[in-house]
């Protein structure tokens, strides 16, 4: 097919790759600052590198993606469709010219690989771009995991423990995204997707420069930023264990090689192991950052070099320092496992990235991928019938997930709530949470999903890390969060020393930000806790813009106000994808802040 046949879907090429890229999908976290339903819109839009392909009509798009599949049905055209959307993506300004060239060529193979193994027809490819008036999206359709006949145990309501009783200090690091080309000094406000790089050039006339110690802009971390993180976070200790989740290289999704991402995975590790110390045990799950092109998951079905074997392979490697040999067989075959910290207590690892709608290998089969979610069943039964309680750990918080699999992990948190008694995410970069409510009448509540902020200022934020206070090792414990706390370096005090303004502080600070029991005025941080900080929330504002200055680690410059608070709020009480939804549509915004909020994202 000559290359002039296919140009009429250059365009919806291009945006069928954004979806798939966070790079022009806008991965960074949203400043909510609207005050009205259009202006929010258009403020979420602002942080990405949109293309108004819900312009098309729907019988062009159809045509389109006919096209689209005719194509690609001979090989000898993928080299053509590859051309077409660099240049598309060049003459559309989404990004600079070898950008734009570098990322149609990491991802061309396997997104094309995935894209024709996929039974995504015309009209369920047009349903996604153009929206439902066009068709609907069948392939990620409702299905359903099998839940054992046995009965659900009576619930009994947590009760704070008694004064004295054991605690576990739990150190959690997520969203690390370590810079290799940071450079002090160079542009901090550039035109690529990351800046403060050795090839963002020189700042502009009146233009900030990259700080010695991070920037309040769209760049990622120094080395030196990540060892000072991990060097206080090892005096701030001794710590029971850690829980580390994942997102390691930085955001240069363009130019990333699989030794790259290697070889970053092991500095980090070893850094880790190096400043916790070899008697620190850290459970590390598996970021959307780590594979590349970023995003990029196939199940355990795809074979060969097109596999994630290179990524968990290594990791078993690196982390067989940590765990057992049992978990190290599944986090081969899936990037998920499970294990025993202490005796009545057990972690739960699950590759989040099976359940994100950005990894494109979904497109083939969403079905609870790798029978993740089957998997889990089985090992909460076995905890239940041992009596153990169970933390699960992830990187995407399960309510941004794809709307069967967050369904269905709901339903698993509802039936084994007297079960699990934690749940640690991050990937928002953000400090927020994400509510669990019982099914049936869907106020109860009786879980909550902790969000943890991110070691990387990206964007516009201070680096931090988190600690958990979680009811200690003793007979009868809930193992329940009881409290946390946050701290931050302040980089603007960090990078400037008040005695030589000119130059960085040689030895920063990392502060304390705040203590969860504190600052909300809250006697325990239970699920019944989180509902009533919510219903807060809405009556004092005062103290929802307290929780919106700590979500952005104590660096945001306005508030947030109408249209932004009721997002907010959605969010919060949305630990199933299709409540943010429902929320969004009964304030009356006919899910374009669902949408948005997703977009924002990481």
């Amino acid at each position: 097919m000559r290359l002039p046949t296919l140009r009429p879907f250059l365009g919806l090429m291009t945006c069928t790759l954004l979806l798939m890229s966070p790079l022009f999908g806008s991965c960074h976290p949203a400043q909510y600052q609207a005050q009205t339903r259009t202006v929010l819109v258009e403020q979420f839009e602002t942080h990405g590198l949109g293309f108004p392909w819900r312009n098309l009509t729907c019988p062009i798009c159809k045509a389109i993606f006919t096209i689209l599949d005719i194509a690609l049905l001979s090989s000898s055209n993928e080299e053509r469709v590859a051309h077409v959307v660099s240049e598309a993506c060049i003459h559309l300004h989404l990004a600079d010219e070898h950008v734009c060239r570098n990322i149609t060529e990491l991802f061309r193979d396997d997104f094309i690989r995935a894209l024709q193994q996929s039974v995504l027809s015309p009209t369920e490819a047009c349903a996604i771009l153009v929206g439902p008036s066009c068709g609907t999206f069948d392939i990620y359709a409702p299905w359903s995991i099998t839940l054992p006949k046995v009965p659900k145990p009576p619930v009994t309501p947590p009760s704070p423990p008694k004064p004295g009783s054991p605690q576990s200090r739990v150190l959690f690091l997520t969203d690390i995204h370590w810079d290799k080309e940071y450079e002090t000094g160079s542009a901090a406000d550039c035109r690529e997707p990351l800046c403060c790089r050795a090839d963002s050039g020189v700042p502009k006339r009146k233009r900030r420069g990259a700080g010695y110690w991070g920037t309040y802009s769209k760049c990622d971390l120094p080395l030196r930023t990540v060892e000072n993180l991990l060097e206080n976070a090892a005096k701030a200790g001794p710590w029971d264990w850690v829980y580390w989740t994942g997102d390691i290289p930085a955001h240069n999704v363009w130019s990333q090689t699989r030794n790259q991402q290697l070889t970053e995975l092991t500095v980090i590790s070893e850094l880790i192991q190096k400043y916790l110390g070899a008697n620190v045990t850290v459970y590390p799950a598996i970021g959307n950052h780590e594979s590349t092109p970023v995003n990029s998951f196939p199940p355990p079905f795809v074979h060969g070099n097109r596999s994630s074997a290179w990524l968990y392979d290594k990791m078993a490697e690196e982390w067989a320092q940590w765990l057992p040999e049992q978990a190290l067989k599944t986090l081969r075959y899936g990037g998920f496992y499970t294990l025993e910290i202490q005796p009545g207590l057990r972690v739960v690892s699950l590759n989040m990235n099976f359940c994100a709608r950005e990894n494109f290998w979904l497109m083939v089969n969403s079905t609870d991928p790798a029978n993740q979610l089957q998997w889990l069943v089985q090992v909460l039964q076995a905890s239940e019938d041992r009596g153990e309680k169970v933390h699960i750990i992830g990187h995407i918080p399960p309510g941004l997930c794809l709307g069967s699999w967050s369904w269905n992990y709901y339903h698993i948190v509802n039936r084994y709530e007297s079960t699990i008694t934690g749940q640690f995410f991050g990937h928002t970069h953000l400090d927020e949470f994400q509510m669990f409510y019982d099914e049936e009448t869907m106020t109860r509540p009786l879980g909550v999903a902790f969000i943890a902020p991110s070691a990387t200022t990206y964007v516009n934020l201070n680096p931090g890390y988190r600690i958990y206070y979680v009811d200690g090792n003793y007979k009868n414990s809930s193992r329940l969060v009881l409290d946390h706390e946050t701290y931050i370096l302040n980089l603007t005090e960090a990078n400037h020393d008040p005695k030589s303004p000119d130059n960085p502080e040689q030895n920063p600070k990392w502060s304390l930000l705040y203590r969860a029991t504190e600052a909300y005025r809250l006697s325990s941080l239970f699920p019944s806790d989180y509902n009533a900080l919510l219903r807060t929330f809405i009556s004092d504002d005062r103290t929802f813009q307290k929780f919106w200055y700590l979500r952005h680690k104590g660096h945001v410059s306005e508030p947030c106000e109408n249209a932004c608070k009721t997002t907010m709020l959605c969010f919060l009480q949305s630990g199933r994808s299709d409540e943010l939804d429902e929320c969004d549509l009964l304030n009356g915004f006919a899910g374009n802040l669902a949408r948005a909020a997703r977009k924002t994202l990481c």
